[in-house]
């Protein structure tokens, strides 16, 4: 559909708005005004993702306001003192972890702290995950979310990851939402992967290309890491504690930085088994399943020495995960934990009572017979 947006601002009359005219030989006018056109896919069409990128005065926001009025999100200051995870509406608390999973804020300790003291990045996707939330609980059956400014505050690394982050949240049926990415960094653009882009940097006006980019790949390297590389991502685990002395330990690597850690131990009283202690990806990374991957990297490294793999978590997102890939396969599912206190050699262990756990054995690749 072609949208055409006209607006007028009005030029009050002073001492310096007439030496500014006389300064530059500008036209005295009551006001100022600009008309912006573009062909826009309707809401109606179909499309999962769009995009409408162009510099600042080119009148992005103004055309995306004009043809999707009823979807434009705006944002609200957060309160100051209380934990994000209060301040994100009244959805089941399953949805609400759930979205901030899928926007690629998957660390419960940042969930407990005011949005105040996040980085920046992570604020990103605070209020990127409150404006989902938003669109799942409007009026109406049409589902879809026009986000302005989008990553234009955030370092330009976590811009992209968050963008496939959406978008991969998006096109798996995790988020049922559509969504319009308003910005002026054309960097994100093949990261969000758009059926449609709005491009109104162009001298010659807008152009409307509905060819659907592909996101570029994410390399990383695995390596074995000594475990004081733990304290880099200790904070950012949804569990206390340590690292078992007996671990082996290893980080996925990008651009010669560790993003990703994950832990391997035996099991106690159980010879040739060992299981994944701890995954944790780091904030700037999360999203793209990385964890997931080192994770099976892992666990292929501990069968190719003759172990069998297991992984028990409590979190959602690796639950999730661990699920639906056919490399893994559900052991058992406690919704309440581990009840019974564990005990090994006169020591106890610390279990998991009070919150659900599962647990997954790693079968590595397998082939299905026709």
């Amino acid at each position: 559909m072609q949208c055409t947006v006209s607006v007028e601002s009005p030029v009050r009359d002073s001492f310096r708005v007439r030496q500014i005219i006389g300064m530059f030989d500008l036209p005295e006018k009551k006001a100022w005004g600009e008309t912006f056109t573009a062909d826009i896919p309707a809401p109606g069409d179909e499309w999962s993702i769009g995009c409408i990128v162009g510099p600042s005065g080119s009148g992005k926001s103004t055309l995306a306001r004009a043809a999707f009025p009823d979807h434009f999100y705006e944002a609200q200051p957060w309160p100051r003192q209380r934990a994000v995870i209060d301040c994100l509406g009244a959805a089941p608390i399953q949805q609400i972890t759930h979205t901030l999973t899928a926007v690629g804020l998957g660390s419960p300790p940042a969930w407990l702290k005011p949005h105040s003291v996040l980085s920046n990045g992570e604020k990103f996707r605070c209020e990127l995950a409150r404006a989902l939330l938003t669109t799942a609980h409007s009026k109406g059956e049409e589902k879809l979310l026009v986000f302005d400014e989008f990553t234009s505050l955030v370092d330009r690394q976590v811009a992209k990851i968050a963008s496939a982050a959406i978008s991969r949240s998006i096109r798996s049926g995790k988020l049922n939402c559509r969504f319009v990415a308003v910005t002026c960094h054309a960097d994100v653009v093949p990261w969000l992967e758009p059926d449609w882009v709005l491009d109104l940097s162009q001298p010659a006006g807008s152009q409307l290309s509905r060819v659907r980019l592909r996101r570029p790949q994410l390399q990383f390297r695995v390596t074995s890491v000594p475990k004081k590389l733990w304290q880099l991502f200790a904070r950012h685990h949804y569990l206390s504690g340590g690292l078992n002395a007996a671990s082996s330990c290893f980080a996925a690597w990008h651009e010669e930085q560790p993003i990703a850690f994950c832990a391997l131990v035996p099991v106690l009283g159980k010879k040739g088994q060992k299981r994944i202690s701890r995954i944790v990806t780091l904030p700037d990374y999360q999203g793209l399943g990385i964890g997931l991957r080192l994770a099976e990297r892992v666990a292929e490294f501990g069968r190719a020495l003759g172990s069998r793999v297991s992984i028990t978590a409590s979190h959602p997102a690796v639950i999730g995960a661990c699920r639906q890939s056919p490399r893994w396969q559900l052991r058992s599912f406690k919704p309440l934990g581990n009840l019974g206190r564990q005990r090994f050699e006169q020591r106890v262990i610390v279990g998991s009572a009070g919150r659900g756990v599962a647990s997954f054995e790693y079968l590595g690749e397998r082939i299905t017979k026709e």
